[in-house]
C-alpha cells in the first residue's frame, strides 16, 4: 500500500466491499478499485453478477408487498417519540 493509498485490491477486500459497491456507498477511490478488479477478476466478476441479480429480486419482490395502513401510522408516531425524546 502506498502512502495514497491502495493501487489494487485483493479478492478479499473487493468480497468485503461488494454490497457497499452494489448499493453505491464507496467513495470515488474505492469504486474505481472494485471496478477495476472486477474487470480483471472472472471470479469476483462472477459474484458480483450473482449478488447483484439477488439484490434486484429481493427489491423487486418487497416493491410489491403492500404494508398494512397501521405501519405506516405506527413508524410516524415512533420517529416522533423519538425526535421528542432527543431535544
Amino acid at each position: 500500500m502506498s502512502a495514497l493509498g491502495p493501487t489494487r485490491l485483493t479478492c478479499e477486500e473487493v468480497f468485503g466491499r461488494l454490497d457497499d459497491f452494489i448499493d453505491h456507498e464507496l467513495s470515488v477511490e474505492e469504486l474505481r478499485l472494485v471496478e477495476e478488479h472486477l474487470r480483471t477478476c472472472a471470479a469476483c466478476a462472477s459474484e458480483h453478477r450473482f449478488e447483484s441479480r439477488v439484490i434486484s429480486d429481493i427489491r423487486s419482490k418487497l416493491s410489491r408487498i403492500a404494508a398494512p395502513p397501521s405501519l405506516r401510522e405506527d413508524l410516524l408516531k415512533r420517529l416522533a417519540e423519538e425526535r421528542g425524546s432527543l431535544g
